[in-house]
């Protein structure tokens, strides 16, 4: 399935299923839509008093179904991850599938809603910038240069270029084609045993998260395993793993993932710039058409899935 680019003019729903931002945030981010020559259009309520959420489930909910279901809009993007789309699934799993499908932005806690619109819906889908990281100027000129060209449908494809093997079987010359589904660690292990769960089969699996510490991210990488999700997927993905320790952070790749990667068949790659560090904000197609080239100096290319009318 292939979406349809964005024109100048052309709506924006801005939500908020998870958690809120800054005021300030919230508005240098809208001002940043306009500046693309679209109208975005957010709810009046966007944010409400809540302890951990941007608003109450049943708001974010209404606001997130608008916005899906709208005939008039093209792209929804995310203010935040943070935490709450997971409260909000046993009602989304009983949406039917919309006529019109959406260009769907964010990443970090809306890895649900990706898991749901790529799996359930066959929605292509761009884990990408929340839109409060726009609104902090949290992203290059060149990345956001590459993200509207997506949006606008100037690019039709992306390219990650010298990619590290993490072990044997990713350091064999070989070519891998498949699609790409996952997101967060910590949210996809969160949606395990979930009438929402993403269940991966032959795709190439993306994982990226932050603050985790090393134990941790051992405990979820073995659940998952144990729980079979790499015994048909074609690959491993690893992006940015942010944490505040740097002997946590040597721990996490010289000793954690390299276990993994070493337990598993199936080949695991590293250094896709893509997750929650601020210097690294590229966007990354889900559900699209990829192309993985193993070896000592990897390279993927993934189809954005938006084509210009």
């Amino acid at each position: 399935m292939n979406l349809s680019a964005l024109q100048q003019g052309d709506i924006v729903d801005v939500v908020a299923p998870a958690s809120a931002c800054k005021p300030s945030e919230l508005k240098a981010g809208i001002q940043a839509i306009r500046d693309l020559g679209l109208v975005p259009r957010v709810p009046a309520k966007l944010f409400g008093k809540s302890l951990l959420f941007s608003n109450s489930d049943g708001r974010r909910l209404a606001d997130l179904k608008r916005a899906v279901f709208a005939r008039d809009s093209k792209l929804i993007w995310c203010v935040r991850g943070g935490y709450g789309a997971l409260r909000l699934m046993p009602e989304i799993l009983k949406w039917k599938k919309p006529d019109q499908a959406k260009i769907f932005l964010g990443y970090s806690d809306v890895t649900t809603l990706h898991a749901h619109f790529n799996q359930k819906w066959n929605w292509p889908t761009l884990h990408g910038p929340l839109l409060d990281r726009v609104g902090r100027g949290q992203m290059s000129a060149n990345e956001m240069r590459e993200l509207t060209g997506i949006l606008f449908g100037r690019l039709e494809e992306l390219e990650y270029s010298n990619l590290k093997p993490l072990n044997n079987a990713a350091r064999v010359s070989k070519t891998l084609k498949g699609v790409i589904v996952g997101g967060n660690l910590a949210v996809l292990q969160s949606g395990l045993g979930t009438k929402g769960a993403l269940k991966p089969g032959n795709e190439i699996i993306f994982f990226e998260d932050i603050g985790e510490r090393p134990h941790r991210v051992d405990r979820m990488l073995v659940q998952l395993q144990q729980a079979g999700w790499f015994d048909q997927c074609r690959a491993v993905l690893f992006g940015n793993f942010l944490l505040n320790d740097p002997r946590d952070r040597r721990h996490l790749w010289n000793d954690v993932i390299a276990r993994f990667a070493a337990g598993v068949k199936v080949p695991v790659v590293g250094g896709i710039p893509v997750g929650h560090d601020p210097k690294k904000q590229r966007t990354l197609p889900f559900n699209t058409a990829a192309v993985l080239k193993l070896g000592s100096r990897g390279h993927l290319t993934v189809k954005t899935g938006i084509i210009a009318e």
